[in-house]
């Protein structure tokens, strides 16, 4: 049970607010030598595994074009965009957001959304466009709580439909993650096994939030006259 104490490690971390990469080299350290390794081995572990995945930081190059994006006013022309949609409602529109993300996401395409190079820039303002002109002519522009709301929703299909998407893709970190666990308590399992038990999963979680979504839109169209 001591390996477990890196766990211990990060929620105190997160918690004090100490910095997140601290937070988890701390975590590491303190995992390895719990598993009896010597602390140069952890060390060469998590060098080891830094250039393996030095990839990951590539990401972050895009983080100043979708900047120059937002100065240049792509937020505003999204929210033109959607109100010369007729028929375009918040529920819809987030709805079709999670159908996309879901599905390339189960073809492993897990970077073509995200909270920040997406939904912030494009899909968030989209909706509260939607939400603007759904809303009863006498509540006025949306409120602070209403705006809130539909950014909520924005950023939950984002997280939803990735999440539930890819496991159904066989070369993702989550099903190999999986795998790896069943076969240390010796149960045998293919990544394809796990990808075709997770579709049930994932369209479940499509229809139940998709009726979360399309509720969105009554409570949206209720505005404050509503009941």
């Amino acid at each position: 049970m001591l390996v477990l104490s890196g766990i211990a490690v990060v929620i105190l971390g997160f918690a004090f607010r100490i910095n997140p990469l601290a937070v988890v080299v701390a975590a590491a350290l303190v995992t390895g030598l719990a598993a009896g390794i010597d602390f140069p081995g952890v060390v060469a572990m998590l060098g080891k595994a830094f250039v393996a995945n030095r990839f990951i930081a590539v990401p972050w190059l895009v983080l100043p074009v979708i900047g120059l994006l937002e100065r240049g006013g792509i937020r505003e022309r999204a929210r033109a965009l959607i109100l010369k949609l007729k028929g375009a409602t918040t529920g819809r529109l987030l709805l079709v957001y999670l159908f996309v993300r879901q599905v390339s996401a189960a073809l492993g395409l897990v970077a073509l959304g995200g909270q920040v190079q997406m939904v912030r820039p494009l899909i968030a303002p989209m909706a509260e466009a939607a939400a603007e002109r759904e809303r009863p002519p006498e509540d006025g522009p949306l409120d602070e709580a209403t705006r809130a709301l539909v950014r909520a929703n924005a950023a939950a299909a984002d997280n939803i439909g990735v999440f539930f998407g890819e496991d159904v893709f066989i070369a993702i970190g989550s099903v190999l993650l999986i795998k790896g666990f069943l076969e240390q308590n010796h149960v045998v399992a293919q990544p394809i096994q796990i990808a075709v038990w997770a579709i049930p999963t994932a369209v479940l979680a499509f229809l139940i939030h998709g009726v979360r979504l399309l509720l969105l839109d009554r409570k949206l169209a209720r505005g404050k006259s509503g009941p």
